[in-house]
């Protein structure tokens, strides 16, 4: 064995094997951004009910990965987790201790898809728990009999 593959080797030992753009997989939870098929900030996350836009292509990706910022409270990861388990999809929570990457949320394959939006453009449009729909209707019919 020649001393580079020796160097290698050790070099793997300690610190594991050689990623290809670890900046690019920080932000994007471990995956790269040419496999991405939506992806959220965190603050996205945190809004009440999962958009429209994302339902729908978790629907159409099912055999895509779910990947979760671990560093987020779970409280507001847990409707994405209750999709994915109801879809087939399967999800990893990522927690990095070195960089928390602004992301919250991101869709992905195994393999490049390149996608040229990855994300979210219908903001506005959310899917709302049913329980809170029958509170906004009971709301709205109580307005009217006023």
């Amino acid at each position: 064995m020649d001393k580079t593959k020796v160097d290698e080797y050790l070099q793997q030992g300690m610190y594991g094997a050689k990623q290809t753009k670890p900046d690019e997989r920080r932000k994007f939870l471990s995956t790269l951004r040419e496999r991405v098929v939506i992806a959220l900030t965190q603050s996205e996350v945190r809004t009440k009910g999962i958009p429209n836009q994302v339902d729908n292509l978790m629907k159409e990706n099912r055999e895509a990965h779910l990947f979760l910022n671990g560093n987020m409270d779970y409280s507001y990861l847990s409707k994405y987790v209750k999709l994915a388990k109801k879809l087939s999809i399967s999800y990893t929570l990522v927690t990095n201790q070195e960089h928390d990457s602004e992301l919250g949320m991101v869709l992905a394959y195994d393999h490049a898809i390149d996608k040229e939006d990855i994300y979210l453009t219908d903001v506005k449009t959310e899917i709302t728990p049913k329980a809170e729909q029958k509170k906004g209707l009971l709301s709205f019919v109580k307005k009217i009999f006023k």
